[in-house]
């Protein structure tokens, strides 16, 4: 059985590294994702909202992934076009091998503060 960390490490990895298609892998069909613009549901519209900011990162750091067997937390640092040194936080849930659950956690300030 691959762990929830395993799973998070990798996903996190894929995306920070920009490569939405590779991270996309690791969702569930039915992802219900919890994030500071709303409630997202499905696996399409997981997409539409996890590929416009991966393809626009700069970079991407991984900081930490604290884990059990069904969730993780990972924590990251990213630079964008808009904001150096924005931290976040994605709580996961994995069942069946997916990540069934997100709960993003980033401050919205700095984008805001970008678009004036």
């Amino acid at each position: 059985m691959t762990t929830a960390s395993t799973i998070a490490t990798e996903y996190a990895r894929a995306w920070l590294a920009g490569d939405a298609e590779k991270a996309l892998s690791f969702i569930a069909d039915d992802i219900v994702c919890e994030a500071p613009s709303g409630r997202i549901t499905g696996a399409e519209g997981y997409r539409n909202f996890l590929t416009p900011f991966v393809t626009a990162l700069v970079s991407g750091e991984l900081i930490d992934v604290l884990a059990d067997e069904e969730h993780a937390a990972t924590v990251y640092v990213v630079e964008t076009p808009f904001a150096k040194d924005f931290r976040g936080m994605e709580y996961i849930t994995v069942k069946d091998g997916k990540i069934a659950h997100v709960v993003s956690v980033f401050d919205r300030a700095p984008a805001l503060a970008a678009k004036g």
